[in-house]
């Protein structure tokens, strides 16, 4: 059995996730403690509200020290709704005091381009080949809350001679095309929540767990 730990930072649908991973056989703690999220196969990093809010939040537990010494050890860690959203450079929702995204990924999150603001509710989702979190629910419709979301992903190789895996990018579209999913080696991450999603939700946390 996997051991899991739900980031308790303040922000996210914690007791949700813990019940959604225990339903798919992850033995799960839910926790802030730095060096517990650090020993654990698998971390899961949720989300909702404000992207500042949120950034503020991890800062407080030390969770960007602790997503970054897992990524640099291929240790996986999951980011859900706007825990997916902090991994980028950057938001452009208002804040009092703005912060910078962990920059894991490229570009800036923006507010839904769409006549209805939030999207709130189930979407389907265009998955590229060969994905590992969508087998077997490519075609499944999964839930959505939110106003934000990025664009795109582009990242390109920063040499002629470098030659990386490209991340798959897993698109939903709600008035414009935006991210819904990334699979990037160990960093996983999804804009709608697979704890609300029935049984493709679990069906995509399942096979998050047999990558650890």
């Amino acid at each position: 059995m996997s051991s899991v730990v739900v980031l308790d930072y303040g922000f996210g649908n914690v007791r949700s996730a813990v019940r959604a991973l225990e339903r798919v056989g992850a033995d799960v703690e839910l926790t802030a403690d730095p060096e517990v999220a650090l020993a654990a196969d698998g971390l899961v990093v949720p989300g909702v509200g404000n992207f500042h809010a949120c950034l503020a939040g991890l800062h407080a537990v030390r969770a960007p020290l602790v997503i970054g010494r897992r990524l640099a050890g291929s240790r996986p860690v999951l980011g859900i709704c706007v825990g997916m959203q902090v991994l980028f450079e950057g938001s452009t929702e208002p804040a009092a005091e703005p912060l910078p995204g962990l920059g894991e990924w490229p570009g800036q999150v923006e507010r839904l381009d769409s006549p209805v603001v939030p999207h709130i509710g189930w979407n389907t989702v265009a998955t590229p080949a060969g994905s590992r979190l969508f087998a077997g629910v490519e075609d499944a419709r999964f839930y959505f809350v939110h106003s934000y979301a990025a664009p795109d992903l582009v990242m390109t190789p920063t040499s002629p001679a470098f030659e990386p895996v490209m991340p798959k990018v897993t698109y939903a579209t709600y008035g414009q095309r935006f991210v819904a999913a990334v699979e990037n080696g160990p960093l996983s991450a999804t804009q709608f929540h697979p704890e609300k999603s029935g049984e493709a939700g679990l069906t995509l946390l399942r096979n998050w767990l047999e990558t650890l």
